[in-house]
């Protein structure tokens, strides 16, 4: 939308229920993508001059814009992904928060000096200067499930440090992103600079990855994907943000309603569409019974309906998602799981479904459903629960629920992951926390702070008296 070239193909973007057509956007060429990031690249130069405190304020207004619209916006992320209501509103105000904390931070990251004689040997009269520049022509690709929260987590850091971008939105989460975008460009901001790329990903994708122009690569999506673009990109740095089996372990002197009300939040808010969400319950023997009595309970109190009715669970992105995650909770009871409830499908909509007695080598306790299916896995002793959390390919997050404050932290330093929440569910957040996944859960560090660092490189100034 801010490419000048004329594009003559579009694809139509439909509601996630599939019975409304929400508008349509450009399937760009090579040669359309290429003229894009060459606009990008030129208005990037500037931008990298312009003082900090302008960029911030840009940053602001950007923020403030989006507030304002935050039901038209939200009503959108609504319809096309599937998001209850409230939550696709409340993911744009959490968006202005973050590009405003963002504006702010920028204005606090700084450089450093350096004495030469602080090194034995090093003389007086010698002094340097580090400071950060910007990369470049920062790369983002945004997945489907926070089209407006995740993109400008990747956006606005990269402009707060003086780059330009190239956003490539997924095709379903595109039309929220494109509104995100309109409101950036209603500010005193350079067009050319934030350039919203759309079109096939076999016909654009390997040419975006591998473009000399771009510095920088920043993606949030599966990890076949992420595996791949960090494969092609080579010498450029990039940032990925991929999948997770993330475990709630729950000892058995654990609060069992605090763990059940916290699980099943977890599990099954936006349909467990989230890479953070609770995949998997490790549980001993002792405790087993009642805590799936009460997670039974409130998985059975959730509700379930399309995005407008606000409903809990809603349908998933599609019905290729669908099937995949029919296909776990199959291959579960074929060998052996026990239902305890759920189970139950309309098209692309999959109830929520709990799984008791699964085991730890089973499909759906391995792979990542992204959907509303939640098996729990009895084990027999504490060393279990850390072997069993630790076999997946995975290491994102975890939760670990316990009344043993030493306890909890003893497991947690045994597990593989990125991050671990004590008696709470898993999640991203606050914002500017460090976010980060370990073995195919993801590459570097993300959160505010971080990100703007990712994005920029130090340069050295040496000064000899």
């Amino acid at each position: 939308m801010t490419i000048s070239v004329t594009v003559t193909n579009e694809k139509e973007v439909y509601s996630v229920t599939g019975n409304e057509v929400l508008g349509s956007h450009p399937l760009l060429s090579q040669k359309e993508v290429d003229h894009a990031i060459h606009k990008a690249d030129q208005a990037q130069n500037n931008w990298a001059e312009t003082e900090v405190y302008k960029r911030a304020d840009i940053l602001h207004d950007w923020a403030d814009r989006l507030a304002n619209r935050k039901e038209q916006i939200g009503e959108m992320i609504s319809k096309e992904v599937g998001k209850n209501r409230s939550s696709a509103v409340k993911e744009v105000v959490r968006t202005a928060d973050l590009i405003r904390y963002t504006a702010e931070e920028g204005c606090r990251i700084h450089g450093d000096m350096l004495r030469g004689d602080s090194f034995r040997g090093g003389s007086s009269k010698k002094m340097a200067i580090v400071e950060r520049e910007p990369l470049g022509i920062v790369l983002a690709i945004s997945p489907f499930n926070y089209p407006v929260n995740l993109a400008a987590s990747k956006i606005a850091p990269a402009l707060m440090a003086g780059n330009g971008v190239i956003f490539k939105p997924a095709s379903q989460g595109t039309l929220s992103g494109q509104l995100m975008i309109e409101a950036l460009l209603e500010t005193e901001i350079h067009h050319d600079l934030v350039q919203c790329i759309t079109g096939k990903g076999s016909e654009i994708g390997d040419f975006l990855v591998t473009h000399p122009q771009v510095s920088m690569i920043t993606f949030t999506g599966s990890t076949a994907t992420g595996q791949s673009i960090s494969k092609k990109a080579k010498m450029i740095p990039v940032v990925l943000e991929l999948g997770g089996k993330d475990p709630a372990i729950v000892l058995d002197d654990a609060d069992l309603d605090l763990a059940a009300d916290q699980i099943v939040s977890g599990a099954f808010s936006y349909s467990g569409q989230r890479c953070t969400a609770i995949k998997r319950v490790l549980v001993g023997e002792k405790a087993a019974d009642k805590l799936t009595e009460k997670i039974k309970q409130k998985v059975e109190g959730l509700t379930v309906g399309n995005p407008e009715d606000d409903a809990a669970v809603t349908p998933l992105i599609d019905n290729h998602a669908a099937d995949f995650v029919q296909d776990l909770i199959d291959d579960a009871l074929q060998n052996g799981a026990e239902l305890v409830t759920g189970n139950k499908r309309a098209d692309n909509l999959i109830y929520p479904t709990l799984l008791d007695h699964v085991h730890p080598h089973m499909k759906v306790a391995l792979e990542e459903p992204f959907g509303p299916v939640l098996p729990i896995i009895r084990v027999q002793d504490e060393v279990d629960l850390v072997s069993i959390a630790n076999e997946s390919d995975y290491g994102l997050q975890a939760s670990v629920f316990t009344a043993d404050v030493q306890k909890a932290m003893d497991i947690g330093t045994k597990l593989n992951v990125g991050s671990i929440q004590y008696n709470a569910k898993t999640e991203r957040g606050p914002d500017h926390f460090p976010f980060i996944g370990a073995k195919n859960s993801g590459l570097g560090s993300q959160g505010i702070r971080r990100s703007i660092e990712s994005m920029t490189r130090d340069k050295l100034f040496v000064l000899n008296m």
